[in-house]
Order: C-alpha cells, then structure tokens, then sequence
C-alpha cells in the first residue's frame, strides 16, 4: 500500500486520533459503535482500524456474541492496545539522554536514559538514543507502531541563530555545535510520526508550568545540571525569542574573568553553577570530588568547601535570576537540575540573594522554590508539547519541519544536503 503524503496523511493521522480517543474513553468497542461515536462511515473506519490493527495500536479482545441478539454475525470489538505505546519524549543533555514514553492515557509507560561524552556528535547522540528506545522497547515489551507524536529536546537555542557556535565563537571553544534543523528527522523516518523540537530546558519550564496545583502564568525555570539553562512563561505562554535565545541564562557572564565556558565566553553562570563548574571550583580550593556522588557526600558531611563553593554558586545565581526577575516581574522562580537536588538549601541562598536584588519598594518578591520533577523533566515537557493540551502552547510557533511533515512537502534542497551531512 503506498503511504499517504499531504493533506491525506493529516486527515488519516487525525481519524486514527479520533478513532483511538474514542477507545480510550470508553473502553472495548465494536466498529459500528465506533462509527457512531466518531462519524465516519464504515468504509473509512474499516480502513483507519485495519491499519491501526496492522501497526499495533488496537487489539481485537472479543466479539459482541454475548451481548447480541439474532443470528447474525458476531462483531469484534476493539480496545488499545496495553502494550502500545502511543507518545514519546526524548531530552538531549550535554551528557545523556533521557527518553520517556506514554500510553494513550498520556500515563508514563517506560523510561530510561544513556550517557555520552559532551563532545559526541549529534549522529553518535541520535544513535544512542534510538539504541535505548530500542532496549526500552525489549525490556518492557513496549511497540512503537502506533506513535502519535515525538517531542525532542536539546540543548542550547532551537532554531540556531545563523553563525552560532561558528565564527563568533573564541578560539579553543569546546561547544558542540546546536542541533542541526534536521535534528528530528531519524526519528520521524523511523517511527512515521510527526515530531517537534525544542530547547530542552524550555521544554522542561513548560512541564513545571502544567504539573501541579500552583500553575501561574508567569514563571522564571533555571536547571542546574551538566550545563545551567532556563525557560520562561510569560502572560500564559511559552517564549522563545526572536531567534530561540530566550531564557539561555547559563551564558549571562558572572565572572568577566573568569574560567572559559564551552561557549567561547569567559565566566558564565554555567562555569560556576553548573556540575562540572562546582566540581572544577572544589578542585580549585582543594577539594577533589570526582562527579556528583562525591560531592553529594561532602555536601552530606557538611565539608565547609563543599559549603563555600555551594553558597558561592547560589550567589551568583541569586543576581542573575534577580536581574531577570526585576525585568520580567514573575510570580515563581522554580530551580531545578541535579545541584539543586545534591543541595536544597541552596534554593533558600538564591531566594535570599535574589531579595537582596530586588525593587526595594516591591510589595512582594516571587515565590522560589525547587522543581517539582527529576532529570525527567525536560522529556515530560517534550510529552507536553506533543500532547498539545496546554494553552502555554495555544501561540507557540511550530518549527519549518514539522509543518513540512505535517503537509507531505519535501524540505528545500538546501536543508536536505545539511540533513545528509
């Protein structure tokens, strides 16, 4: 059967959802029960169902025999399939990636993550990931055949502004270049499903934005981890920036001369907030912790140069953050990442810096607190965004690839060399 291209793939991809939502509110059905509530005739239906069976998404479990009267033949009745997984979120760190994935129900079915050097290229980085969907997939006995949509997170801006990492960058940088526009196309050829990508610490802002009791409209997120980034929520929406900048509160310079930063500058927040920033500044006084393990313990045993370099690093936070509070005026400041987990006070020192930072008139400096989620963060924020069931999203513009794999288009011959590249 050849595979439907243009506006007759987004019709199929939105009867299947229809079809599949139909099942998840009420359970088993039979084909004419579906067609009654969806609306499409028998003809469509028995061809979204057919290929919907074919791929694993829906299982026959019975037939209506108990529940039907005469002698006509009984009808199958149909249900999801347990076993099919239906979303996917993949978040690209500096040095691992993380995958999680979802049912129909939007419920977590299986996730897991994978480590790298923060120098891998994004082909050994794709690589790896897809290896980890794959073992995923063997040891949950999870299916992907039925995939609605892929959510993809990576560091740095997303789109890239024209030139980053390239002749701007000081000589020695050791940034990996961001990720190409065709970042999200292994995974669309493989699984034949539409997928968006982003920031993954922006993505990461919109799940602490949507999870929770105490949702607000305007919300500063910082992550502490292999690198230090930063998403923002303003007047109910997700921002990017006019060229994906917004929120990249890692490279605000801290220290004019201070230790190089992956990115070519001198004394980012990231070379003092970050876990190899903390970890190099322990070294510096002494202290030689090798990866976060070690500086949980001497965090644990109160070693005082573990204290001084933690207390120095939310310093330095505090400011940026309340440079950005002062300019942005949000209600929350969340903290999140590996650090902020290691360290919990270190959420009390930022929220005392960051009030020593603010309008001294103010009636009322915003709420800071640690994030709500784990290293899973920013893969349950690229659920979200595929999801689409959040008005942070209601303005949020869609990247060039998926609206050409949205409408069947070829991407130009431009992108399609760097792609192959």
């Amino acid at each position: 059967m050849q595979k439907p291209t243009g506006a007759h793939a987004l019709v199929r991809r939105t009867h299947e959802d229809r079809v599949l939502r139909a099942l998840q509110a009420n359970g088993a059905m039979s084909r004419g029960e579906i067609a009654a509530v969806v609306g499409l005739s028998r003809t469509t239906l028995s061809e979204i169902t057919g290929n919907l069976l074919q791929r694993g998404a829906i299982i026959v479990v019975d037939t209506d025999a108990a529940r039907r009267g005469g002698s006509g033949r009984p009808a199958e009745r149909l249900a999801l399939d347990p076993a099919s997984a239906q979303f996917m979120g993949v978040d690209f760190g500096h040095r691992r990636v993380h995958v999680v994935v979802a049912d129909a129900s939007h419920e977590i079915m299986v996730s897991g993550s994978v480590r790298y050097h923060d120098t891998a290229s994004w082909q050994t980085r794709t690589e790896l990931a897809l290896e980890l969907v794959d073992r995923l997939s063997s040891q949950a006995g999870v299916r992907y055949g039925a995939l609605q949509g892929i959510g993809i997170g990576v560091p740095g801006p997303y789109p890239a502004p024209e030139g980053l990492g390239r002749s701007h960058s000081a000589p020695g940088a050791t940034i990996l270049r961001p990720a190409p526009d065709g970042v999200d196309v292994a995974f669309a050829e493989r699984f034949d499903a539409p997928v968006i990508v982003d920031n993954n610490t922006r993505l990461a802002a919109l799940a602490e934005a949507i999870t929770g009791a105490g949702s607000v409209a305007d919300l500063l997120y910082v992550r502490l981890a292999d690198g230090v980034g930063g998403g923002l929520v303003i007047g109910g929406q997700l921002v990017t920036g006019s060229t994906g900048l917004a929120g990249e509160l890692g490279h605000v310079t801290v220290e004019p001369v201070g230790r190089p930063c992956r990115c070519g500058k001198r004394g980012c927040l990231e070379t003092v907030a970050s876990v190899p920033g903390i970890l190099a500044t322990c070294w510096e006084f002494g202290l030689r912790l090798d990866g976060p393990a070690a500086l949980a313990d001497a965090v644990a045993r109160q070693h005082p140069v573990a204290e001084r370099v933690l207390r120095e690093a939310a310093a330095a936070l505090g400011r940026v953050l309340g440079a950005a509070t002062m300019t942005l005026n949000p209600a929350k400041v969340v903290i999140g990442g590996e650090i902020a987990r290691l360290s919990p006070v270190l959420v009390e020192q930022v929220a005392a810096t960051l009030a020593g930072e603010l309008f001294p008139i103010a009636a009322a400096g915003p709420l800071v607190e640690a994030a709500r989620l784990s290293d899973e963060d920013g893969a349950l924020g690229a659920l979200a965004a595929v999801f689409h069931n959040s008005p942070l999203l209601a303005k949020y513009p869609e990247t060039a690839d998926v609206k050409d794999r949205l409408d069947g288009s070829d991407p130009t011959p431009e992108r399609a060399a760097h792609v192959r590249s």
